[in-house]
């Protein structure tokens, strides 16, 4: 009779060492020579015992400049539950997955090529998949959910970071945070928890803002969402020509500019009358509604005037049975059915995780060395639906960066946003960024870039090539 094999308990977890290849790409005229690290940062209790592992990717430029004073940007996505692939795979790493010029979905088999805008060169890369997304879990799994909450996650990530840069020698490099969607509310209260933690950064790069989830969340007597969308809206409808004439042969960034002109002013205070708004006014606003949306006087008027997300992907582009994307607006899916106000799928989505998906599993084991069973979580629903929002119904981190503002004012916010992005919409971080309170003498430390693609702008190639000239400048690498 065989022996069996006893899995080992939690307190017998031990570190594994993290793998180190060599690579070379050309960007441009230029080889970059790097070595690449894939392993997993252990987080420890106070008998330090391995209670949780952060799953890394870091890319580390071979050069004669003494690595401490190379820029060190750490980079995470959002969903909560979304693992760093998108940004390390799509935008800022030495490789991506080929989407084509304008990003849509390819024909199977997919392909990895070297990124020729990766941000290498600007400074060394460390990707991070917080727990219970990647290859990141707890040690216990019933314990994973403790780190599934906005407080329990800066604490986690920003352990990471603190042991990263002991481990590494690095903390005297100029350091960044490059957030995604959620990753950026995680990089606003990182930038205020690490703050008071002696670690303060050169830069925080928010790629997709969201800070203050008033702006997003479509409910009972919270109308700043309605507002806040709209420019997206009219951007999406441009987009697909559902404009009338005169209005689709504007300059895009003016048309927008006037739209969130009328929404903040005219439309705001319609729809804070409520109920008072008078049959004349509600008359007049779903026509000018109708005018920047494309959508039909009736259908507005059923809405009461406010158009959700979920109601407008469906509502657009309804007489052909498509739906636009949530992430981005430009993509478009065929439905089941033209009946019904929300759509099947998230063309958007569905369109990106077959690729990536592929593509990484592949990479991470033939070009990073790191063989595993264990199933890469790209985007965790058991993450989204566990996580736990403090600060209320509305959680806003946007006090944390306001206050690592106050606490080190020669940091510096790049704010990068999709005009296609119908998940954190531009006008929303705009918003954000004027009601948080910051001081104005910091105000021009704040720079905004916009981008005629969606929330993953860089899956749109001309916007992938404007996101790292700007990220260069911002830096100041360029």
């Amino acid at each position: 009779m065989s022996e069996k094999t006893e899995k080992p308990a939690a307190e017998d977890i031990k570190e594994e060492a993290p793998i180190v290849t060599t690579h070379k790409i050309e960007v441009g005229d230029t080889r970059l020579d790097y070595s690449a690290t894939a392993g997993k940062m252990p987080l420890k209790d106070e008998k330090d015992k391995i209670v949780a592992q952060i799953f890394y990717t870091a890319y580390t430029l071979e050069t004669e400049v003494e690595s401490a004073a190379r820029p060190l940007i750490f980079v995470f996505n959002g969903g909560p539950g979304s693992a760093s692939i998108w940004l390390h795979m799509g935008a800022l790493g030495p490789k991506r997955v080929d989407m084509g010029e304008e990003g849509f979905m390819p024909p199977p088999p997919y392909k990895l090529i070297d990124n020729a805008h990766t941000w290498l060169d600007l400074g060394d890369l460390v990707f991070i998949d917080p727990v219970g997304t990647g290859y990141s879990r707890a040690t216990d799994p019933a314990d994973n959910e403790k780190y599934w909450g906005l407080e329990a996650d800066l604490e986690a990530v920003g352990e990471f970071i603190r042991l990263y840069l002991s481990r590494n020698q690095r903390w005297t490099s100029p350091l960044y945070l490059a957030g995604e969607s959620y990753g950026t509310t995680r990089a606003a209260g990182l930038a205020g928890h690490l703050i008071d933690r002696g670690i303060a950064f050169n830069g925080i790069i928010l790629i997709s803002t969201v800070m203050n989830f008033q702006t997003l969340r479509f409910t009972k007597a919270n109308d700043l969402p309605y507002a806040l969308y709209l420019p997206s809206f009219c951007a999406t409808a441009h987009y697909h020509g559902a404009l009338a004439p005169d209005l689709q042969a504007r300059d895009l960034r003016e048309l927008l500019h006037e739209a969130a002109a009328w929404a903040e002013g005219e439309y705001t205070v319609a729809l804070a009358k409520g109920d008072r708004l008078g049959e004349d006014e509600r008359a007049a606003v779903s026509k000018r509604l109708s005018r920047y949306t494309g959508l039909s006087q009736r259908f507005i008027l059923g809405a009461d005037l406010r158009v959700n997300i979920m109601s407008f992907c469906k509502e657009l582009l309804r007489d052909d049975k498509r739906a636009v994307g949530r992430l981005d607006s430009r993509f478009i899916g065929i439905m089941a059915s033209a009946e019904g106000t929300s759509f099947d799928f998230d063309p958007s989505m569905n369109a990106i995780v077959p690729p990536y998906t592929a593509v990484y599993n592949q990479y991470v084991r033939e070009q990073l060395g790191y063989e595993t069973d264990l199933n890469y979580e790209i985007l965790s629903f058991k993450v989204n639906e566990n996580w736990k929002y403090q600060g209320g119904q509305f959680p806003d981190t946007s006090e944390g960066l306001r206050a690592a503002f106050a606490k080190n004012p020669y940091m510096q916010v790049l704010v990068a946003q999709g005009y296609y992005d119908l998940a954190t919409p531009f006008q929303a971080a705009y918003y954000s960024l004027a009601h948080m309170g910051l001081d104005s003498s910091l105000r021009d430390n704040v720079t905004i870039a916009e981008y005629e693609a969606g929330h993953m702008m860089y899956l749109h190639e001309p916007s992938l090539a404007q996101l790292k000239a700007d990220a260069a400048a911002f830096i100041g690498a360029d």
